[in-house]
């Protein structure tokens, strides 16, 4: 498909670039009026998933997938849960092993490729009977949601996707954490994640040797995610099996990116543009402006992400569901 001609341009006038429009939203925004009724999802392996509903007796459903350290109850999750709610949607907003404010309990945390759990929950979703699903996923969760359709035969009733500043190629997205203000970020995950860890071997039996003296997400990995996860054998190799862009020409149903120009954490592997010039089903939009995760509109409740996403599902997911055959 041809790219996308990005409808993002005016972003308010105090966000300077990149990193203001992304570090403004995640530290100040916050947003009100939206009630989820919460649901423990037990899995196979024993650990467990919070889910957080808004149920209103509607057809369709809008998964919701957050980002690295995020949760249903940041302000990117529940705006267009709000949003998508008004419009007749019903809304399940999952939050990740340990991120929904209680600790989970086995060792393991959740990382990009972590399809299982997306897996159990939307196959959870499936289970109410919604005749038309789908995903909207935000950085880290976006990727995650792309690697799952890539790599399974999704149900007939999800019929597309949609992510927002996803890290298309984990290597390269943790190689620009590692660069100039990049490092901010890094430092800033990799803190959350090590207080996280310590917290958990306080109640848990795990090896944590080493964890206090870790600075980056290589070393977080090295020292960590593969004792947790053996079938990886190193960091290269947890980072090329669990990065979603090799999945991405797998994918059956239409999937709109949008990955601002300017995004602090993506670098050139996160855009994947000859992909999508030759795909069918995959979508590129590359606004010059954004941030991760940021797309403010000045004096707006929403940002350009929910207009985005509303206007794919309207315009290219609905109506190829209305082109197939019943």
């Amino acid at each position: 498909m041809p790219i996308i001609k990005s409808k993002y341009h005016k972003r308010p006038w105090y966000f300077f670039n990149g990193h203001f429009e992304t570090i403004i939203p995640s530290l100040f925004y916050k947003v009100e009026g939206i009630q989820y009724e919460r649901e423990r999802l037990e899995l196979e392996d024993g650990d467990f998933l919070d889910l957080d509903w808004v149920k209103q007796g509607n057809k369709r459903l809008i998964v919701l997938s957050h980002g690295l350290e995020g949760s249903a109850d940041r302000h990117y999750i529940k705006r267009p849960a709000q949003y998508f709610s008004q419009k007749g949607w019903d809304i399940l907003a999952w939050n990740n092993r340990s991120c929904s404010g209680e600790m989970n309990r086995l060792p393991r945390f959740y990382h990009h490729g972590a399809t299982e759990d997306i897996a159990a929950v939307i196959d959870r979703g499936l289970e109410d009977g919604y005749e038309e699903v789908v995903l909207v996923g935000y950085s880290m969760g976006a990727g995650m949601q792309q690697k799952y359709l890539g790599e399974r035969n999704p149900d007939k009733r999800i019929k597309g996707a949609i992510s927002f500043s996803v890290p298309c190629n984990v290597q390269n997205s943790a190689d620009m954490l590692r660069k100039g203000a990049g490092r901010i970020y890094e430092k800033r995950f990799v803190s959350k994640l090590k207080e996280k860890i310590l917290a958990k071997a306080e109640v848990v039996e795990m090896d944590v040797d080493g964890i206090r003296d870790v600075k980056n997400f290589r070393q977080l990995d090295e020292r960590f995610t593969l004792k947790v996860h053996p079938e990886y054998s190193s960091a290269d190799d947890f980072y090329a099996r669990i990065t979603s862009d090799q999945f991405l020409p797998n994918i059956k149903i239409p999937l709109l990116i949008v990955n601002a120009i300017n995004d602090p954490m993506l670098g050139e592997p996160c855009y994947p543009i000859d992909l999508a010039e030759s795909s069918d089903n995959i979508y590129l939009e590359m606004p010059e402006k954004g941030g991760h995760v940021g797309f403010t509109i000045p004096k707006s409740e929403w940002s350009y992400m929910e207009y985005a996403a509303d206007r794919f599902i309207e315009e290219v997911i609905f109506s190829q569901t209305s082109k197939q055959p019943h």
